[in-house]
């Protein structure tokens, strides 16, 4: 007979957890630099790919070290870098590399679904079938990451593999959502399941 054993869910207020989050915001600025000095613009096929691969790894280590108390491995980081190369590759041709507010929006979207694919199936095993609302909630939020971007005036013609400060700011907020709901399940306080 299995004997099963739940650790304890995590008694961190959800204030607290969202806001041990808000340091990841810098994986977006940092990465997003990082793809611009080694690729420049994301103008074709190879810059979006190459680009978005680089970002991702950048925002996916910064994500990881906010969400490795919550029992998420490093895989996050590799997970998070295919994301968004394949999201960004797919999303900059989709909108045939325009930087309007729809055009990026729709990119956003294309990026953070399959962000959110590639992150829900290290989520999958926490989570069960919740992991299955990761996707849509991230393509929506890095279509309000690019809208806001847009609207409040940041250099989009630049065609950046990643939304701006504005923009990274909120999709941080939202997606503090994730640790919170980690810390609510068994073993998100980081101790393993026996």
């Amino acid at each position: 007979m299995t004997r099963h054993v739940l650790t304890p869910i995590s008694t961190a207020s959800p204030i607290r957890t969202g806001l041990r989050w808000l340091p990841t915001f810098v994986g977006f600025p940092l990465g997003g630099l990082l793809a611009e000095l080694v690729v420049g613009r994301v103008d074709g096929p190879f810059a979006a790919v190459v680009g978005g691969a680089l970002t991702g790894a950048v925002l996916g280590t910064a994500q990881w070290l906010g969400l490795r108390r919550r029992g998420v491995d490093q895989r996050w980081i590799a997970a998070t870098a295919l994301g968004l190369a394949a999201g960004l590759g797919g999303g900059a041709a989709l909108v045939e590399y325009r930087t309007g507010l729809g055009a990026l929006a729709a990119q956003g979207a294309v990026s953070g679904m399959a962000v959110g694919i590639a992150q829900a199936a290290l989520l999958r095993r926490r989570l069960g079938r919740l992991a299955a609302v990761w996707p849509p909630a991230s393509a929506a939020m890095w279509a309000l990451g690019w809208t806001i971007t847009t609207a409040v005036g940041v250099d989009v013609e630049a065609q950046y593999t990643v939304f701006g400060s504005t923009g990274a700011l909120a999709v941080t907020v939202l997606s503090a959502v994730l640790p919170v709901v980690l810390g609510r399940r068994p073993g998100g306080d980081g101790r393993a399941r026996r």
